[in-house]
């Protein structure tokens, strides 16, 4: 493996080879080149220097012309401009067109689709129940029929496309298969059959989550690549996303990657037959820790189609290197129409849902829910406003990490321009001072938690921290204690704390719902 004549015949056989792959197999040496001092030992990688005698060893072994007396000082070598060396490098700098690698920034804008080209997805389901992986599937299907964008775009699943709801897209823009379709797939006498094409737009990985992502990663970096931006929209059960292939969304990041990631069958208690391997309550955390990743979790179908529109405007028509992951559920619910003017807040993170209030109630609690978790949170607001006499605003948040990071922002400000009249974070725009905020979602706590310094009042967050569990959704939201039952407890204990009211309303209300005082802290069962 260091003969260079050996490698060069290796590297020309396999080069001129044709119609299959070449496997070099190269044997090399630990520390070669170091002799005594670290060739072929395991410390090979703790020796920090060599002594003069195999300093001159390597010398006199790649014929390095410094003299005994100037090897002392241990002089940088660079050959003349005009030895073969030199002129190989050059030549070779050449062929890559400069001396530098460069990250192209720049690349033609695309016309992407406007927020009207998702009308149909910002409007009510009118009674149907349909899950937010279909309203993304929905807006998928916009995205590919889009004369702007719609050959650009390129759907990958691992394994679970039917699970999402992406058959549809089969015979539509077909699985891409490099020989086409070699066989008479199961499903053949069906409208919507395994189609594989030779010029199919689908990927396909089978149940390969590192080879989808690595898919995804070269399309997501194209723009840069190659100056031919592409969508890579990789659709994936959550739990099988950031932790199972963190390092390659860490390496998006650091590439600048451009795209879309979709974990779907998301929520500790919405995926609720698959145990603790599947139920995912925790990948917004990890994608919390990449700067470039902007993640939301969103609950109705217009939060989805202006998420995702807004994703297009940034990534591909401003052509800001950021790539976007959203989590979706597979739980079907009726959504309603979008409300009048909430496109920012569902971007910056949260708005005001609706507010849940009846004459003579004297008390109110600000409550925050996400994903499917926000329906509970709903219910909550009911409860209290006809049973416990107190007002509540409904807050749908879309994305705790993006609230932590502009509250982090204008927190930084705000110490280095102390002379000049200080920021309010976003969170704290919308809550003020007003009664105590509770939060509940179908993640960890640490994921609502992150919006802690910004909140002015009492805050509880209810979460699902723990392992996962198979069960119903409804035993599994009251197993991890975020259900409207555990968010009216928690809302009526965070007055009396303030006190507003009685430790005694606290109690009927445990009691009232069945709630098991002593019941084992989830996380520790």
């Amino acid at each position: 493996g260091h003969d260079p004549y050996k490698v060069y015949a290796a590297y020309a056989a396999a080069t001129s080879h044709k119609g299959q792959p070449t496997v070099i197999l190269a044997q090399t040496v630990k520390g070669y080149g170091m002799f005594k001092a670290a060739e072929a030992q395991n410390t090979a990688h703790q020796t920090k220097k060599l002594d003069e005698e195999s300093l001159a060893q390597f010398r006199d072994k790649f014929g390095i012309p410094i003299s005994d007396e100037e090897l002392k000082d241990l002089p940088y070598y660079r050959p003349a401009e005009d030895s073969p060396e030199m002129k190989y490098l050059r030549s070779r700098r050449e062929a890559l067109h400069g001396d530098f690698p460069v990250r192209r920034k720049e690349c033609e804008a695309l016309d992407v689709p406007t927020l009207e080209d998702f009308k149909a997805q910002l409007k009510g389901t009118a009674g149907r129940e349909i899950s937010s992986t279909m309203a993304f599937v929905r807006c998928l299907n916009n995205m590919v029929k889009h004369k702007g964008i719609g050959k650009r775009v390129v759907p990958i699943v691992a394994d679970e496309a039917r699970t999402f709801g992406m058959e549809g897209m089969f015979r539509q823009l077909g699985i891409y298969s490099s020989e086409g379709q070699r066989y008479t797939p199961h499903d053949h006498q069906q409208v919507m059959f395994y189609k594989e094409s030779e010029k199919g737009q689908i990927l396909q990985e089978g149940i390969n989550e590192a080879g989808a992502m690595s898919a995804w990663l070269a399309l997501a970096t194209s723009y840069s690549n190659s100056n031919y931006p592409m969508i890579p929209v990789y659709i994936y059960y959550s739990m099988f996303g950031f932790q199972r292939i963190g390092d390659l969304a860490w390496a998006a990041g650091d590439s600048q990657a451009r795209g879309f990631l979709l974990g779907a069958t998301a929520g500790r208690t919405t995926l609720n037959g698959e145990g603790l391997q599947h139920e995912d309550g925790h990948s917004h955390i990890l994608a919390g820790t990449i700067p470039n990743c902007v993640s939301y979790d969103p609950t109705y179908s217009y939060e989805v189609a202006v998420i995702v529109q807004d994703g297009l405007r940034r990534m591909y028509q401003e052509r800001e290197s950021v790539f976007y992951y959203l989590t979706v559920m597979n739980e079907n619910y009726e959504h309603p129409d979008m409300p009048e003017g909430v496109e920012e807040g569902i971007l910056k993170g949260m708005y005001k849902f609706k507010s849940v209030e009846k004459k003579g109630n004297k008390e109110s609690v600000q409550l925050l829910g996400a994903g499917v978790i926000l329906r509970e949170v709903e219910a909550a607001a009911e409860i209290l406003s006809e049973e416990f006499g107190v007002n509540a605003d409904v807050w749908s948040v879309t994305s705790f990490n993006e609230l932590r990071r502009e509250g982090l922002d204008a927190a930084r400000w705000n110490m280095l321009h102390p002379t000049e009249e200080q920021r309010l974070s976003y969170v704290e725009q919308c809550l003020g001072d007003k009664g105590p905020v509770i939060a509940s979602t179908d993640h960890i706590k640490l994921y609502a938690d992150q919006i802690r310094p910004f909140v002015n009042s009492t805050y509880n967050v209810l979460g699902t921290d723990g392992f996962g569990r198979s069960d119903t959704r409804a035993k599994l939201r009251h197993f991890f204690e975020v259900n409207r039952y555990w968010v009216v407890v928690s809302a009526l204990s965070a007055l009396a704390k303030d006190g507003k009211v009685k430790a005694d309303v606290v109690a009927e209300a445990i009691s009232k719902f069945g709630l098991d005082p002593n019941k084992p802290n989830p996380v520790t069962c």
